[in-house]
């Protein structure tokens, strides 16, 4: 019945899948548009870390964010990675930040939905099955370091 699927929603379980180091560069600022204020950042590249799954993050992706009105940023990733074994999967990670206020004084909510396409004759063909959601750090990067974010990867179970 539906009281029973609302109760298997009650603690989702999650397997952490990987980490991804992506490299970002300098970001292009458009400006405000019909939807908020409008950023484009270019990722450069990085790596990518699991158990099971390790390899490099492709350059060429962008991640397109927007504040909004309201305060809060929408991000809006996509980019490639290419597995040590040769095979390609594309990322789509769409991230909300939320930062409270002073007075609520809070970590900001930084969550992320995330749609992961993996060829059908690979080894990571598991991951078209699957609904997945994510994390994302902003380190300060040291000196002489590249920008970058750190991006945790979880698929639910």
């Amino acid at each position: 019945g539906i009281s029973q699927d609302k109760e298997q929603f009650r603690d989702f379980k999650s397997e952490h899948l990987w980490d991804a180091k992506v490299k970002i560069a300098k970001s292009i600022f458009l400006g405000k548009s019909k939807r908020g204020t409008r950023n484009i950042v270019p990722i450069t590249g990085g790596e990518f870390k699991g158990k099971k799954i390790k390899g490099e993050v492709l350059s060429g992706g962008e991640d397109w964010q927007n504040v909004r009105e309201d305060g809060d940023v929408e991000l809006y990733a996509r980019y490639l990675l290419k597995t040590d074994d040769g095979f390609i999967i594309q990322v789509i990670n769409q991230v909300l930040i939320h930062n409270f206020s002073e007075k609520e004084n809070k970590q900001p909510y930084i969550k992320s939905v995330i749609d992961i396409e993996a060829p059908k004759d690979s080894p990571y063909d598991y991951l078209n099955h699957a609904i997945f959601l994510g994390t994302l750090e902003v380190p300060k990067p040291k000196e002489g370091e590249e920008p970058y974010v750190i991006i945790g990867v979880y698929m639910l179970l």
